[in-house]
């Protein structure tokens, strides 16, 4: 048995926890969590399996996903609630005549796997992400062919996952249920060669209740920020599974921390800023994630991971805090800044490698869509 001493001082310096808490594997990680969010969407256009394979080759130790769930039930590597024409374009239907065609601007609740992948989603670059690679082409894959893909270019199954529900509970009808979310990540989740190395993420806490009843050894993660932790009309805020902030004590760090203890959460990950000045060097900025928050959030015997950290100036502000995990659009970037800070990294995946399994899955799925 692993002492709770021996994880304090090696594993989670300043976090309590037992081998109770998190897959062994888990525990025993010895790497600083740099989670590359949407695979790294600053550097690749986001989701989409060339994100995941540059996120390999950076060094992430976290793959950080969202998921939707199309019309006939299959699971999607997919941010959005719809089909933004930002980020994708139509090549054509997917028969003949299809009265649901064009399928940029649908919600994804209402297409169809085989709607969905006829769009190209890899040629526009973001114009906030001036640097994002693209790959014109690219089709949105099921969470299923990411795995296969991952598997190939990491044979040795070291990567972490951090997988998000895309759920609204105040437009019920623009998702599909908190039910259907769960029994079918699930099953996916526990059929697949990384079922140990999962963690369950979402802003709608409800999802992560229903996983936690479902299957307690997968590690969730409360998502939450201003917008769903706040009231409103004086009612409970319906993203966070019937908690209130105010039924608790302390400042809102610890309010927070707190609710989503409440909920079993095993993870908290909060954004990194309440306010427009983003950052730290500015007086008008104000941090979401606090050191009170992250101080009581291990008390409770949870790990701390903010979200969505691209600037260095706020990250090193947060690895002084002592948080175990940072969500960033850049890995490459944070990655450099942990070593820098005498924090243990995860190697990179050898790029020859990765870019062939690349190569490999990009032409399959080429041939399928034309098929």
């Amino acid at each position: 048995m692993i002492s709770a001493l021996f994880l304090r001082l090696f594993v989670f310096p300043g976090v309590l926890c037992t081998p109770s808490q998190y897959p062994l594997q888990r525990v025993l990680s010895k790497y600083f969590d740099v989670q590359a969010h949407r695979g790294g969407r600053g550097n690749t256009v986001e989701n989409l399996i060339p994100a995941f394979a540059w996120a390999l080759i950076d060094g992430a130790t976290t793959l950080e996903l969202d998921n939707g769930v199309t019309k006939d039930g299959e699971v999607i590597v997919w941010h959005d609630e719809n089909i933004v024409a930002e980020k994708c374009q139509d090549t054509g239907p997917a028969f003949v005549d299809d009265p649901d065609f064009p399928y940029v601007g649908k919600y994804v609740a209402n297409l169809t796997l085989a709607q969905i992948q006829t769009l190209d989603c890899g040629s526009k670059r973001q114009l906030n992400f001036p640097l994002q690679s693209v790959y014109p082409g690219t089709t949105i894959s099921t969470l299923t062919e990411l795995f296969s893909f991952v598997e190939c270019a990491d044979p040795d199954y070291r990567i972490l996952w951090n997988i998000e529900s895309k759920v609204n509970p105040i437009e019920t009808n623009q998702t599909r249920s908190p039910e259907d979310f769960v029994s079918k990540q699930h099953e996916i989740f526990v059929n697949s060669p990384y079922r140990h190395s999962i963690t369950y993420q979402s802003f709608d806490w409800r999802t992560l209740v229903s996983m936690k009843t479902l299957d307690r050894s997968i590690p969730t993660s409360a998502l939450i920020d201003l917008e769903t932790s706040a009231t409103y009309d004086n009612e409970t805020s319906p993203w966070l599974a019937g908690q209130r902030l105010d039924a608790f004590e302390g400042d809102l760090g610890a309010l927070v921390a707190s609710a989503a203890h409440a909920i079993g959460a095993d993870i908290l990950s909060p954004a990194d800023v309440a306010s427009l000045v983003v950052d730290p060097t500015l007086p008008e900025y104000k941090p979401f994630t606090t050191r009170s928050m992250v101080d009581h959030a291990h008390k409770l015997g949870m790990l701390v991971k903010p979200w969505t950290v691209n600037r260095l100036s706020v990250a090193e502000q947060l690895l002084d805090w002592n948080v175990d995990g940072i969500i960033t659009d850049y890995p490459n970037m944070m990655r450099r800044l942990v070593q820098q800070r005498n924090r243990p990294v995860a190697p990179k995946y050898p790029k020859k490698r990765v870019l062939e399994c690349l190569k490999r899955h990009l032409k399959k799925a080429t041939s399928i869509v034309n098929q």
